[in-house]
């Protein structure tokens, strides 16, 4: 499924045409994971070149937004992210990502994921027992949901959005280059 998005407003950060638009596309996927709920199972996208989708396939000009392919047709950067369904089931996120490989046409990659964070004077009290250690999460009171949207180019390049169930805002999405640093290498680890 092609998510339909409005190009994003500026970033305020001097970021390069590429970096830019990975930005963008990490956000408004996020975005786009943020209208469904929260509670979702992890999400895989792969990021292509607009241009060179609408090109390949001049069809897609009348399902995507029209601002998006005003967007593409000045800026070769443009991506598009593309939902990636019937993902193999895997026991873990590393499992799932280890299995993907990306053709030569897709540009880059973006991960949605949702997980608990705790306080670190809480984690030396997580139990063994991975049963326990869920209810345990899921009990505690100072527990953080959070969804992490990561996404990364065929060169390299990342960005990562981050929201929490408790500042669930499009207004209090954290963005940066690095913010999710095992996300990122995992998944380059798809482009190798």
């Amino acid at each position: 499924m092609t998510v339909p998005t409005e190009p994003s407003a500026p970033l305020t950060s001097p970021l390069s045409p590429t970096q830019r638009a990975l930005a963008d596309a990490v956000v408004d996927v996020e975005k786009h994971v943020a209208s469904t709920g929260w509670d979702a199972p992890t999400r895989v996208f792969a990021l292509v070149s607009t241009q060179a989708a609408l090109a390949a396939e001049p069809e897609l000009a009348s399902v995507l937004p029209p601002a998006t392919v005003q967007a593409a047709l000045t800026d070769p950067t443009h991506l598009t992210s593309v939902e990636q369904d019937g993902l193999p089931d895997s026991g873990s996120l590393e499992d799932l990502l280890a299995s993907i490989i990306w053709p030569e046409a897709v540009s880059g990659a973006a991960v949605v994921v949702e997980c608990i964070i705790l306080p670190p004077s809480a984690e030396a009290h997580i139990p063994d027992d991975p049963a326990a250690a869920l209810v345990f999460l899921a009990e505690h009171p100072d527990r953080q949901d959070v969804r992490m949207a990561v996404g990364v180019l065929r060169d390299g390049a990342s960005w990562c959005a981050l929201r929490t169930r408790a500042n669930d805002s499009d207004a209090d999405v954290a963005t940066g280059m690095s913010l999710v640093p095992g996300l990122i290498e995992a998944l380059r680890s798809t482009f190798v």
